[in-house]
């Protein structure tokens, strides 16, 4: 029976199956350029690819996460030498992820100087190398005393290209019904809610232009009257109030 199941607009019944025998046939005709083998190879390996979004659903969309995806996969179609003792999977899985990865990373409002992530590569290189000589992961202490770098430099450069985590990521437990971060970090005072408004709140005011910005700061969060602001910033109080009807408009439509 044919159960229909649409992830990412594609019907997964409709997906062929292949045998890890008729997938090693079909890379050897690939890598002799048969593109229809090529096409195969790619459907029969689309549910793979699907899985892996899945690990990645809440941090973009997931359409053009699975486009990514299916990149990687043909980089690892590619690629893939039928010499290896290896499934084509055990190969394909850590290309695809690593393709979802540097586009996630690419497209994240994260900018990270030149400066910084050669520090974080050298840091990164230093601890392997450490870890082999002494068969335990390195502290940062080590680490910044064998590449001769201020330990904070290092420790700032490796917070620095670490991957992102959100609030929505699962801290325990795989499924739909795991602890995300949010959880982990709430109470009574701070729930998920509150930590949302208030991210949304910062990012409202610090768009503002500068004068809203200012006024804001005064009237809420140093607690002065508009007279006070008046006095203060040399304009007219009915220009201040203005000004402070325009920021909270444009603070309410962020929400």
């Amino acid at each position: 029976m044919n159960h229909k199941v649409t992830i990412c607009g594609v019907d997964t019944g409709s997906l062929p199956k292949l045998g890890r025998e008729e997938t090693r046939r079909l890379l050897e005709l690939s890598k002799a350029g048969d593109e229809a083998a090529r096409e195969r190879l790619a459907m029969g390996n689309v549910r793979l690819v699907l899985s892996l979004v899945q690990r990645f659903r809440n941090r973009n969309n997931s359409d053009d996460l699975f486009q990514v995806g299916m990149v990687g996969l043909m980089k690892a179609v590619e690629n893939f030498d039928t010499r290896f003792n290896v499934a084509f999977s055990t190969y394909a899985v850590p290309m695809i992820i690593g393709e979802i990865k540097r586009f996630l990373k690419d497209s994240s409002g994260i900018k990270v100087s030149r400066s910084m992530r050669d520090i974080a590569y050298k840091a990164l290189h230093a601890k392997e190398i450490l870890e082999g000589e002494r068969g335990r992961v390195p502290t940062e202490t080590e680490i910044a005393a064998e590449i001769d770098i201020p330990l904070k430099e290092v420790v700032c450069a490796l917070d620095a290209v670490s991957e992102p985590v959100y609030l929505q990521d699962n801290v325990f437990g795989d499924s739909d019904d795991g602890l995300s971060l949010e959880d982990r970090i709430g109470d009574d005072k701070n729930t998920a809610d509150n930590w949302n408004d208030n991210i949304c709140l910062k990012e409202a005011i610090r768009e503002l232009p500068d004068r809203e910005r200012n006024v804001i700061k005064l009237r809420y969060f140093l607690g002065k009257t508009q007279t006070e602001i008046s006095r203060e910033t040399g304009i007219s109080q009915a220009q201040v109030s203005r000004l402070e009807k325009s920021a909270l408009a444009k603070i309410k439509n962020k929400f």
